[in-house]
């Protein structure tokens, strides 16, 4: 069976809800995670994925930060926060279990300017990210960590990384945080089977023709554990909705799972 995710920043899913839904009918993936839906819960557009053939699962507030998990199955189980007993005041963080793959969806806090304290609240949201992972799970099970990280992992994963080093989202600091919850067990699926650059999931607004000129980032990520990660069978991002009227400054990244390949459990 293949088995479809993808991961898109909305950047205000009631604004991008057509897009979405359009998205949704054309490729109709298994598992659709959302990210800065910024909408509190009760005004969410859950109706809409209903009327799509979609269940959907929703973490947010008022005008900023949320995630959101479309699938076309209904989640086992859900979960809102890191089970760390420290408080989440951000709706960031959004773990489901759907067909026996669990997926944990978050939206990574930008950081402003490495220079702040909203730079080391970002580095800290990354360590608690690692520890929920050493607590909660191992890197055997089938496990996804997919979203919005804001953080390009690699100097091929921005347009200019001579201009961009050192700026937030291509910092050393945040990109050895990434490394370390990478190396607990995970691989990033879309590198697998791209290893060239100029494949960016956000272009900035502020830049003139940034799309066109392609002076874009990839830090839109969908990272699987080794038993996940040996099935897939491709990774693409989706260009052409960048320039769709109305979008989000990212896009829609997807991977292709072949969940029943021999020796799947």
């Amino acid at each position: 069976m293949i088995w479809k995710i993808t991961t898109f920043n909305t950047n205000s899913i009631r604004v991008r809800m057509p897009i979405v839904l359009n998205w949704l009918k054309i490729h109709q993936p298994d598992v659709l995670c959302l990210q800065e839906t910024k909408v509190q819960d009760d005004l969410f557009p859950a109706a809409s994925f209903e009327s799509a053939g979609y269940h959907v699962v929703h973490h947010g507030q008022k005008g900023y930060n949320g995630v959101a998990v479309a699938s076309k199955r209904a989640p086992q189980e859900f979960r809102r926060d890191f089970g760390d007993g420290m408080p989440t005041h951000e709706a960031r963080v959004l773990t489901v279990r759907v067909d026996d793959i669990r997926i944990l969806n978050t939206y990574i806090p930008q950081g402003r300017s490495p220079d702040t304290v909203f730079f080391e609240e970002k580095l800290r949201f990354l360590q608690r990210v690692l520890r929920y992972f050493e607590r909660s799970f191992q890197p055997g099970e089938r496990l996804l960590w997919v979203g919005d990280f804001n953080v390009a992992p690699e100097r091929l994963d921005v347009y200019d990384p001579d201009l961009l080093e050192g700026q937030i989202g291509f910092h050393p600091r945040e990109r050895a945080a990434l490394e370390d919850i990478r190396k607990w067990g995970f691989a990033d699926v879309f590198r697998m089977h791209h290893p060239d650059p100029g494949h960016f999931t956000f272009w900035d607004y502020r830049l003139p023709k940034s799309l066109q000129r392609n002076l874009g980032w990839r830090i839109d990520h969908i990272w699987a554990t080794p038993t996940l990660a040996e099935r897939c069978l491709n990774a693409w991002i989706d260009r052409e909705a960048r320039a769709l009227p109305k979008p989000s400054d990212h896009t829609f990244l997807t991977a292709d799972f072949d969940v029943n390949r021999t020796g799947d459990a």
